[in-house]
């Protein structure tokens, strides 16, 4: 099997990448900086340069392959400027369309596209339980993750099984969600955002990155597949057991007008949530390797 990834360096990207590596598959990258990618990642590996949207990648490097990941994009985790908001959606919407149309090309394409996505596409919810078949949401990050599938269509049509994670609030050490809450729950000033009744449907690095490989393998998975922990906890628990986990208290509310300030709009992705449930993924055999909160965050931190 030979795998491309484009996104190697960046959070899950990187830790994917040492998985194929250690489970001794074939990879090579799709990246715009090609010396920041050879200096970071493990191995003699094949890395072609790719500067999304100025170029289309070179269909030459994808000819042949057996699938190809694609994790690239701005963070979201940042205060939403309508600059932030056009660069976080330009770097998802153009680089997938660019790519699917480049794959949809190719004499030999692959047999697999795994292409990002998130859970904010179901948007704001209450207590209702969300699985792969659950509708759309109508807000900012919903309206963008749709669009951000629906790029990859062009693959679709040329025969490619198109999988898209939608990835929810993911656990691991030197990033991610979890990095943002560190801080104050260690100097103890940390606890749930406004009333924390809100849903967390958070996952652990390892199994995105099993997923991931999940959907690779197995040929019956296709569209959208939820990639969260199947025990999502509201976020007073979530709280307690960070808390728990770092031995501090975590008792004390954030207040929701303050993250405002500090993130503006992105600040209500963090007011509000979903209870995201891995249908797919509990139906096709996939075995969480971290499927509870307090052992999750146990082992993210141990090395922290």
């Amino acid at each position: 099997m030979r795998v491309a990834v484009t996104g190697a360096t960046g959070f899950i990207g990187s830790r994917l990448v040492e998985k194929l590596e250690a489970s001794g598959i074939g990879w090579m990258v799709l990246s715009r900086n090609v010396a920041k990618a050879r200096e970071r990642l493990p191995g003699a590996v094949d890395i072609a340069h790719w500067d999304p949207p100025r170029q289309p990648p070179d269909r030459g490097k994808l000819e042949g392959l057996d699938a190809v990941v694609h994790l690239a994009g701005q963070p979201v985790a940042q205060r939403w400027t309508q600059a932030a908001k056009a660069a976080i959606a330009d770097s998802r919407v153009l680089s997938t369309r660019m790519l699917a149309e480049a794959l949809s090309a190719l004499e030999q394409p692959p047999a697999t596209l795994v292409s990002g996505s998130a859970i904010g596409v179901y948007g704001p919810r209450d207590d209702s339980a969300l699985d792969e078949e659950a509708s759309p949401g109508s807000d900012f990050l919903a309206d963008l993750c749709q669009r951000w599938e629906a790029e990859a269509r062009p693959a679709a049509r040329r025969g490619i099984r198109v999988v898209h994670p939608r990835v929810g609030i993911v656990l691991g050490r030197g990033g991610g969600a979890l990095s943002m809450m560190l801080t104050p729950f260690r100097l103890g000033v940390g606890g749930p955002i406004g009333n924390g009744r809100q849903w967390m449907s958070w996952v652990h690095i390892d199994d995105v990155v099993g997923l991931i490989l999940h959907a690779i393998r197995t040929s019956t998975i296709e569209g959208p597949l939820n990639v969260t922990s199947p025990r999502p906890v509201r976020n007073r628990e979530f709280s307690k057991e960070l808390g728990r986990a770092l031995h501090r208290p975590a008792f004390l509310p954030t207040p929701v007008l303050g993250l405002k300030l500090l993130y503006g709009e992105f600040a209500d992705i963090l007011a509000t949530g979903q209870r995201v449930i891995p249908a797919k993924a509990l139906d096709s055999g996939y075995r969480f390797q971290h499927p509870e909160l307090g052992a999750a965050l146990e082992d993210v931190l141990r090395s922290e």
